[in-house]
């Protein structure tokens, strides 16, 4: 790993998770643990410029075709790329064909820039995780090699007891909320050489379980205002992000 490296310039690549859902912002934009890195990283280097061409909803074989490229050509210092568990969610999933597409990926960008990121995801802790459960371990298994072979660090988020608390997560149960990308900020700070900050890793205090009546209310909500839409999404054959663009498509100075 290299330590207390300079990085100039970073381009982050991926889907919703990159994006920074659910990081809310008061006028409606969300922030994320890739906007938090890199205002750390401006602070430290005048003239630090940051991209970040996720956009939510992308499968892997979207991001290869539509952000790698680009990414590339930016010839960034830094670039995190985290993408492949939109596809192994899905009913269907050719778990060997997303490796092919993330190999890819890691090809184009690697050459590119001083330092390249991968990561195992952080997972929301309960039945749901269980059924995806060995898909995951096998992308995340292939991630590691795939580091080793190009020279970049693995961030393993998926370990994280903390991480995977259900306290670390949006109500729609898919995204993380400002603490889950504040930790993954900070852990992704500390995986490049820099100085700890806080202890990302960090145990909740022990939770206090609903009652019933609350239970039965958030479940419905969920349903009602996030399962219902995502349903007909996949019925469809649409995405939460057609036709939306890149959330910060050029590498241009980054202002807080």
């Amino acid at each position: 790993m290299r330590m207390n490296t300079t990085y100039t310039s970073y381009v982050a690549v991926g889907d919703s998770f990159t994006e920074g859902m659910s990081d809310g912002l008061p006028d409606g934009s969300y922030r994320g643990w890739a906007d938090l890195l890199a205002a750390r990283l401006a602070a430290r280097t005048p003239g630090f410029r940051y991209a970040n061409l996720a956009v939510r909803g992308k499968l892997i074989g979207q991001i290869v075709d539509e952000q790698a490229d680009p990414a590339a050509a930016m010839g960034a210092d830094l670039v995190t790329l985290v993408g492949g568990l939109n596809d192994v969610l899905r009913p269907k999933c050719d778990v060997e064909q997303v490796c092919g597409l993330l190999e890819d990926a890691a090809g184009r960008l690697a050459p590119s820039c001083k330092q390249l990121v991968l990561m195992r995801s952080p997972g929301r802790r309960g039945p749901v995780l269980g059924r995806f459960l060995p898909r995951m371990e096998e992308l995340f298994s292939f991630i590691d090699g795939l580091a080793a072979r190009h020279g970049a660090i693995v961030v393993d988020l998926f370990a994280s007891e903390a991480l995977g608390d259900q306290r670390m997560w949006a109500e729609d149960r898919l995204h993380l909320n400002a603490e889950g990308h504040r930790r993954v900020a900070e852990a992704v700070w500390q995986a490049l050489g820099h100085e700890p900050e806080a202890d990302w890793d960090a145990p909740l205090p022990p939770a206090v379980r609903p009652g019933w009546a609350a239970r039965r209310a958030s479940d419905a909500r969920f349903a009602r205002e996030h399962l219902g839409p995502w349903i007909g999404r996949r019925l469809t054959g649409r995405s939460s992000g057609d036709g939306r663009p890149p959330k910060r498509a050029e590498l241009l100075p980054y202002e807080g």
